[in-house]
């Protein structure tokens, strides 16, 4: 009992830590993880189809200037998101979608809601 328990001490003794080294080292994602939003501005028609399907009403359209003039474009709430992906879906001209960017630390709330010339 006691040889097989220092036996399994040993073996982890040895082992590798399973943390990684951060942001150095970072994490294999899988094909259908979701992270952060972009947006193209260029395609998108301000349908607010986005925000309009979005069960958790983080999405808002807000006035951007354009080089055609002022645009509603989406809003994004990332600290109420739940990475659904139903404003992906929705989108009609696909200028909306979820990148494998998971890095979005902020040591402020207010941060966390990316116009959309953050979203580029």
């Amino acid at each position: 009992m006691i040889v097989k328990s220092i036996e399994t001490v040993m073996k982890e003794m040895v082992k590798k830590p399973a943390t990684l080294e951060y942001p150095d080292e970072k994490e294999e994602l899988t094909d259908n993880y979701r992270g952060v939003h972009k947006l193209d501005m260029k395609t998108c028609i301000s349908c607010a189809a986005c925000a309009r399907i979005c069960p958790n009403q983080t999405i808002t359209m807000v006035d951007v200037d354009t080089e055609k003039g002022v645009k509603k474009m989406p809003e994004i709430n990332l600290e109420r998101c739940l990475y659904c992906a139903l404003c992906e879906e929705v989108c009609p001209t696909k200028c909306l979608s979820l990148t494998k960017d998971y890095d979005f630390v902020k040591y402020d709330r207010r941060e966390y809601v990316k116009r959309p010339e953050d979203l580029e």
